[in-house]
């Protein structure tokens, strides 16, 4: 099982026969999504990528039964997009594009909660369910299905993460880039509380970002009531001074609401949750409890303190290893092709 998005998904592309939408349809399509249908106003009654294209979202879904939809629309008109998926009753809409106006997104998150139906983004990476579909611009190399989930508010430190743990043979169930932007979809709330009914996930990573409260309401509301798995949680922005607001890394957007606390207060939060979480593993880092594994498999966090053996010990290590990095940011690594880059 999985969150949000199975094989058995009826995918959906806007802008289906633009650049980006072709490409990465492309790439969903080699993963394994069912891709059913392109929306390219104009354009209906041809066929691109050997998927049939339509002018409207509501005559897509009515011949194909399209229930998600992945939306590569240049960003004046994603508004919009957004708005029509919704009113053609796709129950998961998947927006890419960065750069919307905030005021048009205050518009469309408004006509998605009235509509009744999920929205993942904008400004995000989408979402994938190893082995067997995606919807957005995760890499396919990199997923192994497995039983952890992860959630993120970053697209690069997804990857990163992923990576990491297939490589340590820590496989997931789904993985779910919610964006940066200030206007979002799904939070980090709605996807945990998502994860919580999953039987096939066992625990969760969340990464998240200084600025913003989505965090701190995640540790209060949904990890510290009772969640019920053990959840590792990363929170990026550890050099960064007092006062500085939280930003996207290589993406001209910034966050400008006002978090309820200080910038550090995201990385503060979790550590009142229970089951405990983690801030930055620098400033928790723990020594590892061998006596502490139970017989029917790791709990990772057993007794407030974090095991360091076994599957939940590969998911410790590949956290420490993003906490090294943000402790040195004249070093910072991105590894997500299995590459070393020095960013100054």
């Amino acid at each position: 099982m999985s969150i949000l998005l199975t094989r058995e998904s009826r995918v959906l592309v806007q802008g289906l026969t633009g650049r980006e939408g072709s490409f990465h349809t492309e790439q969903m399509k080699a993963y394994g999504t069912n891709v059913v249908a392109g929306v390219s106003p104009g354009k209906g009654g041809t066929t691109h990528l050997g998927i049939p294209v339509f002018d409207t979202v509501a005559d897509a879904r009515r011949e194909t039964g399209a229930d998600v939809g992945g939306i590569f629309v240049p960003a004046p008109f994603a508004a919009d997009a957004i708005m029509e998926a919704a009113a053609a009753g796709i129950g998961l809409i998947v927006c890419i594009t960065e750069g919307i106006p905030l005021y048009d997104m205050v518009r469309a998150r408004a006509f998605v909660v009235d509509a009744g139906v999920k929205l993942i983004g904008p400004n995000c990476p989408g979402l994938a369910t190893a082995g067997e579909a995606k919807v957005g611009i995760i890499p396919n190399h990199i997923t192994t299905p497995g039983s952890v989930g992860i959630v993120s508010r970053s697209g690069t430190l997804t990857y990163e993460v992923i990576q990491g743990l297939s490589q340590a043979g820590v496989g997931q169930t789904t993985s779910v880039g919610i964006g940066g932007d200030p206007i979002l979809g799904l939070s980090f709330s709605d996807v945990l509380r998502l994860f919580k009914d999953d039987p096939a996930t066992t625990a969760v990573v969340m990464i998240g970002e200084i600025g913003g409260s989505d965090e701190e309401a995640a540790a209060e509301q949904v990890i510290g009531r009772g969640f019920g798995k053990p959840v590792i949680g990363f929170i990026s922005g550890r050099t960064a001074p007092p006062g500085r607001r939280g930003r996207r890394c290589a993406t001209p957007s910034r966050r400008w609401w006002r978090p309820r606390g200080p910038p550090w207060a995201s990385r503060q939060a979790p550590r009142t949750a229970k089951p405990p979480t983690i801030s930055t593993v620098a400033a928790s880092r723990p020594r590892a409890l061998a006596d502490r594994c139970r017989p029917d498999g790791c709990r990772i966090f057993a007794g407030g303190q974090p095991c360091g053996r076994g599957p939940a010990g590969a998911l410790w290590r590949i956290i420490d290893e993003l906490a090294a990095d943000q402790r040195r940011p004249d070093r910072r690594r991105f590894r997500a092709q299995g590459l070393a880059a020095r960013f100054q």
